[in-house]
């Protein structure tokens, strides 16, 4: 497909044939202009897929009254689906914007996001549908998920290496808000018959009073689907592709030989997989250990926390230095994890809702601040790499040597979420399974733990101690 490369106005064309926005006068001049407007298309597209990603985090929470006879394992299998085939998917995303371009992608992978919430819409309206049925849907919400990583490479093309931090908070914060507002909205829009006729008939339950009533659990997946085409037709006609980015995925591959792409896997996966894995399994979790609360209504609270924050944690560490930041981040997770494991319930006690909830927020709030500094990070530390490897005073070199920095980090971000992804799967899972074969989700905190100890071990050694290797 050929692409137009008209040049009349940066603002109008499709294609930025000329795109340098670390030349001062060029960002004043257009070039913020431009970015910003990507970036705030960006955001919603990437709220949407995120919200239809964690989906399944509330709707399965509900299936055992509609007469799903699924177990408990079960459910958390349902909750942790969608981050293990999204995981998945972020490792090929996080190549496909220099392939296809940015407009282009951001276009066609939400508009994929419109498969599962119809998909998901239909299923819950009959109790008998299969339980691999509702598993595939769960895989396919999967797509939500991807569409991080492609989304983060992408805007992080179009801001200057100063800006990176703060731009790239503002995207994956809002973004993950998504996260929030589907723990919070399902709920008010499954007791109510918002979508008319279009929505379907409601089912009957009974809920936890022992009052039978109406809902519309189909409203949880339909909700967004109109949302869904509006952020499609948006990206498709407000966004750019920037002609100078384009690299094959060999040439991208050669973060793969990398030593900090792979440090910086572990790094976020303590942080975004922290953050994603939480707000997967927070719902169940709470239901499981403390079932006179009703979860729905406190769940989205930690997600909601560590959204908001993400940005403040690239602002941040633009300004004190994201490895520094980060380190401290980590202390504060562990600790927060060893408050969490003091308020459960235990034995004869039946522990305290209000200390773990308290403790789960401070949890979900250094994940946030923990995503944006591990995302201001990566781009610094591949430019710095690339710009050492020439000489300073070869305008040429330096030139070259930036646009395979930004290439390079811009794979890595990607990359990097597609490995810290999996934690959507793997916390989840791991109360599943500690609670099946211990009784408690225990052993489970006691690996998370163990995890960001390695983790604080890592960023002070590479990163943020006095001449640290690679100081960032």
């Amino acid at each position: 497909m050929i692409m137009n490369t008209t040049t009349v106005s940066p603002h109008r064309s499709r294609v930025l044939t000329i795109w340098t926005p670390e030349d001062k006068a060029f960002w004043e001049r257009e070039g913020e202009a431009v970015a910003k407007i990507n970036l705030w298309i960006s955001v919603p597209a990437l709220f949407l897929a995120f919200a239809v990603w964690q989906v399944w985090s509330v709707v399965a929470v509900g299936l055992p009254a509609l007469g799903f006879k699924y177990s408990t394992n079960q459910l958390f299998w349902l909750a942790a689906a969608p981050a293990l085939s999204g995981a998945t998917l972020r490792i090929f995303y996080s190549f496909i914007v220099p392939v296809v371009g940015g407009r282009r992608w951001t276009a066609i992978s939400t508009a994929s996001l419109l498969i599962p919430a119809i998909g998901i819409g239909f299923a819950v309206q009959d109790n008998t549908t299969t339980y691999p049925t509702m598993l595939m849907l769960a895989l396919l919400c999967g797509f939500g998920g991807g569409n991080f990583s492609s989304s983060m490479a992408n805007i992080s093309f179009f801001f200057p290496k100063e800006r990176k931090g703060s731009a790239l908070g503002v995207n994956a914060g809002l973004g993950n808000l998504g996260v929030s507002v589907v723990q919070f909205l399902s709920p008010i829009v499954v007791g109510v018959g918002v979508l008319g006729f279009l929505g379907g008939a409601p089912q009957v339950i009974v809920n936890r009073f022992g009052d039978t009533v109406h809902v519309w659990t189909q409203n949880a997946a339909f909700i967004w689907v109109p949302w869904i085409v509006l952020a499609t037709l948006a990206a498709w006609f407000g966004m750019n592709d920037i002609a100078d980015v384009k690299a094959s995925v060999a040439t991208q591959a050669t973060i793969f030989r990398r030593k900090h792409n792979w440090l910086m896997c572990l790094l976020y996966l303590g942080t975004f997989g922290s953050f994603i894995g939480y707000a997967a399994g927070f719902p169940l979790l709470i239901k499981s250990q403390f079932p006179g609360v009703n979860p729905l209504a406190y769940a989205w609270l930690g997600p909601f926390v560590g959204a908001v924050v993400r940005p403040f944690g690239g602002w941040l560490s633009d300004r004190l230095g994201g490895a520094k930041v980060t380190f401290w981040n980590f202390v504060v997770m562990a600790l927060a994890v060893v408050g969490v494991l003091y308020f459960l319930p235990s034995g004869a006690s039946g522990g305290s809702f209000a200390g773990f909830f308290l403790m789960f927020l401070v949890l979900f709030f250094t994940t946030g601040i923990g995503n944006g500094s591990t995302f201001r990070m990566i781009p610094v530390i591949f430019l710095n790499e690339a710009l050492a490897r020439v000489n300073q005073k070869d305008n040429e070199a330096v030139a070259r040597a930036t646009r395979e920095g930004n290439t390079e980090g811009a794979a890595t971000l990607g990359f990097t979420a597609a490995i810290a992804a999996y934690g959507g799967f793997f916390i989840p899972k791991s109360y599943g399974t500690s609670i099946t074969m211990t009784g408690g989700p225990e052993a489970a905190l006691y690996v998370f733990i163990s995890f960001y100890l390695l983790c604080i071990a890592v960023t002070w050694w590479f990163y943020s101690r006095k001449n640290a290797p690679m100081p960032c």
